[in-house]
């Protein structure tokens, strides 16, 4: 396994970082702890998770699942810098909904940590992400509810995911203002097929020392070799990714991008994970994977060495916007 530092902090994460938003839902208990298990053993020691996952009336769900995988024993909660998330609502939907109990309100904050603290069944959060920018709660708000969990020991680093990037550069403005360290790092939506991130969220990121974590590296299956599973009749496309899939344009640059890599004899999920490992200012993509093979198939990628010719090729398919201003100005 290969490890870099988070941002500009000290820690050290793996290259690949396991996401866990299929346990509960799409992995049973026994296959998540098995695939954490195939994960710690690979040498990833970065997992991400958040309060939400497990959905609907099994909110919480997922962070239980880690939670019991750590009680398991055997150095597992130590060997993990541990991820999880604040800003969905946790008290149900609805107009019954009391309010408060969501976004990142101080009060929402501390509620949520202890909250996830029990269900992770660890006494701290390595990295506390807020899942979403809160446009009615001042960042100064935020940083003292942050500082204080810190102070206390119950998280250590803070970190954001899907901010734009002038809300990256407000929140660290107004930490350094406090003293305070800031975020350390994005998670944002960024693979070979949207690529917007390169406009001004990477670059904000790499500003102010913030490691970046791709989510979706394969846009919803759509960098999996989609096209070639349906032609075998092994899996077809669903939900977002097949109203994506049948725009004719789209579904072209696809079959040019199966295309290309079956020249090279290489596998699509596999290139759409090398490629971001190859990106300025990226740490480590999240990976989620529903089984142990698709683990397997992700760990592939870290051995893969794209050619410039095939750095080329793909950009000819994806090209991206190019950095701001010159991308939407002069």
């Amino acid at each position: 396994m290969k490890y870099t530092q988070l941002g500009r902090t000290g820690l050290k994460v793996s290259r690949l970082v396991l996401g866990t938003m299929n346990f509960g839902p799409q992995t049973d208990e026994a296959d998540s702890h098995t695939i954490m298990d195939a994960a710690l053993d690979a040498g990833i020691n970065f997992f991400d998770t958040a309060n939400v996952y497990g959905w609907g009336e099994n909110k919480g769900r997922t962070e239980q699942i880690i939670g019991s995988w750590f009680a398991k024993g055997g150095g597992r909660r130590d060997k993990v810098v541990l991820a999880t998330k604040v800003y969905g609502n946790m008290a149900g939907d609805g107009p019954s909904t009391w309010p408060n109990h969501d976004k990142l309100s101080a009060v929402n904050i501390r509620r949520a940590v202890d909250a996830s603290l029990q269900r992770l069944g660890t006494d701290h959060i390595d990295v506390y992400q807020f899942h979403h920018i809160d446009r009615a709660t001042p960042f100064e708000e935020i940083w003292q509810a942050i500082d204080v969990l810190v102070q206390q020991g119950k998280i250590l680093y803070a970190a954001s995911s899907n901010f734009p990037g002038y809300k990256i550069a407000q929140a660290n403005e107004a930490a350094a203002r406090r003293g305070s360290l800031g975020l350390v790092s994005e998670q944002c939506l960024y693979n070979l097929f949207e690529r917007r991130a390169e406009m001004e969220v990477i670059p904000a990121a790499q500003e102010y020392g913030l490691g970046v974590i791709p989510w979706s590296p394969l846009h919803g299956g759509l960098l999996g070799g989609v096209i070639r599973k349906e032609g075998e009749g092994s899996r077809r496309a669903s939900g977002r990714s097949a109203e994506t899939l049948a725009d004719p344009a789209v579904r072209a640059r696809i079959q040019s991008y199966e295309d290309l890599l079956d020249k090279h004899g290489l596998e699509p999920g596999e290139v759409a994970l090398a490629w971001l490992l190859t990106r300025p200012g990226v740490t480590g993509p999240i990976v989620g994977p529903r089984t142990l093979a698709q683990l397997e198939s992700a760990l592939r990628a870290l051995e893969l060495e794209l050619s410039p010719e095939l750095l080329t090729g793909l950009d000819e398919i994806f090209p991206g916007p190019g950095p701001s201003p010159e991308a939407f100005a002069w």
